[in-house]
């Protein structure tokens, strides 16, 4: 009677659940937040989605966590009986600062429960002068859009996209693009990247600063570092990563910023001793009160305050954690099998070749090394047989560099240009056999080479001479390393599909819904990278060679990106690592088995592409259905014709045509973001922490016999190796920046996971994701299968390192934290 009884009322309540974010410093919203939901039923009288009432957030619980407030608010809503399930969220902010939102859940009588996943912040309304909109986490294809919301899904697009005019403000969430003329510095000119024939480049998120009063081109930058720089409010970090950033980041700012911290390291120029170099592990990274004051002339008060509060967070005395490298074998990085195995199992392992034809050949001409140079360490076989049984290798840092060089030599580094071959041997580990290096001749003969070929030795002068090469050739692979492998094919690359992404998609699109979490906080570290790393007189530019060439350079290398090689299975191919099988689920066979990178590489991008696969088919039926997507291409055609528009008239883009070229575009994608990123991330502390193994830059070249060099090199060969690498303040700063990078944040979700468990309510995608997990926990299965293989030496090395980049770490319970060499996040986030 009583349940009768209520089913006659006229209205229905709506209760729900509101989690924000928000700094310990800083009262909670409250009642000065305002929410009303929209209906998926349409109102007739504004042929749009049912709107209810107003209601406010109630009754905060919070929870303290890493420095940052969580806090959990009830909330309210009367609406009529036949109001409908809600689709969208209207948010109105009227308290004076901003807040994170997290999430909203709404409980529907006898419905399933509707969830919002934000993770955004949220503006007051009298900066913003309109509300935030946030969809439910069900997808639809634009025709398939309730009629309720397709007006509302339209209008937050075209919001989204601005007019491209002004200057950004952080309140702002808009999408437009601009090409890389932000990294001068205070009268410090760099070229544009992006553009231009001459010097093309992925474009990056527009931001509208002011030029600087020397060139109109080029944005100014307020402070030396810069936090406040535009990210749009759905890319911006949350709280709590913010705070551990920075706490992470100390070691680094201090040695960055304090002109004294950089004069107390240069009282000696380099390392005496190995001795001396190993003492960098046992120093204090304290943030001392004269450091503050310091700090405080240098960054805007914002920063100030932001940097002083996350230091409190560090303890008062760290020291740099040992890298791996050391940790078991302190000569390890002498050895020329770790310093082969580097290359297919280290931080840059998708460079080297199989070579083709012998002796090595460039525009330039053909490489100096001989097969005498290298027929006696070839295990018996001859050159002509080693070649016949793809054998030979090349690890090239020849060609993109040459035409470089003498500019780049010209202020006062010591590079050559370097091609290093190696054999196959019968156990399955690469051994380098000669090494050449290379200089411009003299300037009459602008297209010259001078070069010479050195081959191992195991002791004496010419074990010595041989050292000196390795050094250089690492010196070459690190910084293509940082600038290519890392920053610019995962990083740089990347952003403009984010842009395009949020410009094209409705939130509500599933393809923005699967692309979104392999998304997370790039845009906000690239602007980052930009800021403190990558402009002029930034932390690339004080440690790596290139120096102020350091983005040019990249911008070289970018001419020669191509998106559809981007894919694992064709770098294989395009390498000579790998041939066509349609046989195997990834469509290729590597050559030899014993290549962590590849093996473990492939078991997970063919499980990328199957869950692409599998639900990219729920949402599409065929390959008419993606045609006529009318987001879809737009997104697809903006990144062809803008976010990567000075490629735009390469051949080799995908169409957007089949269901089969959207799984490939997907999965390309994806695995950008997280497994080539993992790999050639969160290695980094553990192979260049030690700095004698990733040295990134030479300060001398090796001596010739007969002069003073030479002689000072016979009389004291290490002493002369430790003088030829980076200086105290050079080196130390390294070592602090590749630890932040290294360290996975607390906040981290990883490939298989999701930040929320709620984040679809499509049951069949959740049996499909449920899917995925389960085959990335059987992937790391096989990887500790193979890392227990002691038939594959290669797992390991002589420096005792297991190959765990690729590990997925889907198994774990709770955030992975810290630098721990594995776990694959979805995102380029670091």
């Amino acid at each position: 009677m009583q349940q009768g009884s209520c089913a006659n009322l006229p209205h229905q309540q709506i209760q729900g659940t509101v989690v924000i974010s928000q700094c310990p410093d800083r009262l909670g919203p409250g009642k000065w937040v305002s929410v009303q939901i929209y209906s998926t039923q349409v109102d007739f009288d504004t042929n749009t989605g049912k709107l209810s009432e107003i209601a406010l957030l109630r009754k905060g619980k919070s929870n303290e966590l890493n420095d940052t407030n969580t806090i959990t608010y009830g909330i309210t809503f009367q609406v009529d009986r036949d109001f409908g399930i809600p689709g969208a969220l209207l948010v109105t902010n009227l308290h004076k600062h901003e807040f994170f939102l997290v999430s909203v859940m709404l409980k529907i009588p006898g419905k399933r429960d509707i969830h919002f996943d934000c993770n955004s912040w949220v503006y007051p309304i009298h900066k913003t002068k309109m509300n935030r909109v946030f969809f439910s986490n069900t997808c639809y294809l634009p025709e398939r859009t309730p009629i309720a919301l397709r007006e509302l899904r339209e209008e937050e697009l075209i919001n989204l996209r601005g007019d491209g005019r002004g200057e950004r403000k952080e309140w702002e969430r808009i999408y437009d693009y601009d090409n890389y003329n932000d990294l001068g510095n205070h009268g410090k000119a760099r070229i544009v990247l992006g553009g231009t024939m001459r010097t093309p480049y992925p474009w990056r998120g527009r931001t509208g600063q002011p030029p600087t009063s020397e060139d109109v081109l080029m944005e100014g930058r307020p402070t030396i570092i810069n936090l406040d720089i535009y990210i749009p409010p759905d890319e911006r970090f949350s709280p709590s990563k913010m705070s551990e950033f920075l706490s992470n980041s100390i070691q680094a700012i201090e040695h960055f910023l304090i002109p004294e911290t950089k004069a107390l390291s240069q009282q000696d120029s380099g390392f005496e001793s190995f001795d001396q170099l190993h003492d960098m592990f046992s120093g204090s990274a304290a943030l001392d009160n004269w450091m503050e004051v310091k700090l405080k002339n240098l960054v805007s008060d914002k920063v100030y305050r932001e940097i002083v509060r996350a230091s409190k967070l560090r303890e008062s005395c760290m020291k740099f954690p040992l890298p791996q490298i050391m940790a078991v074998n302190q000569s390890a990085w002498k050895d020329d099998e770790e310093f082969a195995r580097e290359m297919i199992a280290g931080t840059n392992p998708a460079v080297i070749c199989r070579l083709e034809t012998f002796p090595p050949e460039s525009i330039s001409g053909k490489s100096s090394i001989t097969a005498a140079h290298i027929e006696k360490n070839l295990d018996g076989s001859t050159l002509q047989s080693a070649m016949d049984e793809w054998r030979i290798f090349i690890l090239n840092h020849h060609d993109y560099l040459m035409p470089s060089l003498r500019t780049i030599n010209a202020e006062g580094v010591c590079i050559y240009a370097s091609r290093t071959l190696l054999f196959l041997r019968d156990d399955g580990t690469l051994k380098p056999v000669a090494i050449e290096l290379s200089l411009p001749s003299s300037e009459d003969n602008e297209e010259g080479e001078i070069s010479r070929v050195f081959v191992p030795g195991n002791q004496g002068t010419e074990g010595a001479l041989w050292q000196l090469a390795k050094a250089h050739v690492v010196v070459n692979d690190s910084c293509y390393h940082q600038l290519i492998s890392h920053w610019l094919h995962t990083h740089a690359v990347v952003e403009p599909f984010i842009i395009a992404t949020r410009r094209q998609l409705s939130s509500m699109h599933p393809i923005h819904r699967l692309l979104d979490p392999h998304f997370k906080d790039t845009m906000h570290i690239n602007a980052l990278a930009r800021s403190i790393l990558l402009g002029a007189d930034g932390i690339i530019e004080r440690t790596m060679y290139p120096g102020k060439y350091s983005m040019a350079l990249s911008c070289v290398l970018y001419k020669y990106w191509r998106f559809d090689e981007q894919g694992l299975p064709a770098d294989l191919v395009k390498r000579r690592l790998a041939v066509v099988d349609s046989d195997h689920p990834s469509g290729v066979r590597l050559l030899f088995e014993d290549y962590p990178y590849g093996a473990d590489g492939l078991d997970i991008w063919t499980t990328i592409k199957t869950w692409v696969s599998d639900y990219c088919s729920i949402y599409y039926t065929d390959d008419a259905t993606v045609s006529s997507d009318i987001e879809i291409q737009a997104w697809w055609n903006e990144i062809r014709q803008v976010g990567h528009g000075d490629k735009r008239n390469e051949g080799w883009w995908y169409q957007m045509n089949t269901l089969s070229n959207l799984t490939q575009t997907l999965t390309t994608l994806m695995w950008i973001a997280s497994a080539l990123h993992a790999s050639v991330n969160f290695g980094q502390y553990g192979y260049a922490g030690y700095p004698l193994n990733r040295p990134t830059t030479c300060r001398k070249f090796i001596p010739e016999e007969g002069t003073l060099e030479f002689a000072e090199f016979l009389e004291d060969p290490d002493k002369y190796y430790l003088k030829m690498l980076p200086d105290r303040f050079a080196t130390t700063l390294g070592v602090a920046l590749i630890e932040v990078l290294s360290t996975h944040m607390s906040d981290e979700v990883y490939l298989g996971q999701r930040s929320s468990p709620e984040w679809t309510d499509n049951d069949d995608v959740r049996k499909i994701f449920e899917k995925f997990r389960n085959n990335l926990k059987e992937v790391e299965k096989v990887i500790m299968e193979r890392n227990g293989n002691p038939k594959l030496k290669n797992r390991l090395g002589p420096a005792r390192i297991p190959y765990t980049l690729l590990f997925p770490d889907t198994s774990k319970v709770g955030p992975t934290k810290g630098i721990t060499g594995k776990g694959i996040p979805n995102s380029v986030s670091i």
